[in-house]
């Protein structure tokens, strides 16, 4: 099964009032949400990212704050937002899924793989073939697609939509 990545695309990075606002980001907003909308009107399923961190997190120490779990700027823009969706947060959970279209998966750290619910996520929906595209590859998006391959998944960047 096929599913796309939408990675860390939250109000921190994206828009310029963002607390760690990644210049020229607000541009690939519309493509970001062109991917998500695709994905969903052929039942292909959206993982978004997104950091939730503890006002103590440890990335702050190389980072402003940013993406505090709770404030403004660690939501996602509304136009990168389907109907249906759930989040998985970074405790292990059951991961319920049934009906979304956007499955939301929170981490505390720049790797999704930190999340323990993630794998488990992967398996359950059956993903072989991933379109991942968001900010930045530099960190986020790379560790992402790097995962995905480690565990024998095709990885396709969307270069259009990512940073």
């Amino acid at each position: 099964m096929k599913a796309f990545f939408d990675i860390d695309t939250q109000l921190d990075f994206m828009i310029p009032a963002g607390a760690l606002y990644v210049p020229g980001a607000e541009n690939i907003l519309p493509k970001v949400a062109e991917l998500n909308r695709y994905a969903a009107a052929q039942g292909i399923p959206v993982i978004s990212t997104t950091c939730a961190h503890t006002e103590d997190a440890a990335e702050f120490k190389q980072w402003p704050p940013h993406c505090v779990s709770g404030t403004f700027g660690q939501l996602k823009p509304a136009i990168t937002l389907l109907e249906k969706r759930v989040v998985i947060p970074t405790t292990p959970c059951d991961v319920r899924i049934e009906g979304a279209q956007q499955i939301i998966v929170e981490k505390n750290e720049l790797d999704v793989f930190s999340n323990p619910n993630f794998l488990p996520l992967l398996d359950k929906l059956g993903v072989t073939e991933c379109d991942v595209y968001g900010v930045l590859f530099d960190y986020c998006v790379g560790l992402a697609a790097m995962g995905l391959l480690k565990t024998g998944r095709t990885v396709r960047l969307r270069r259009e939509a990512t940073l």
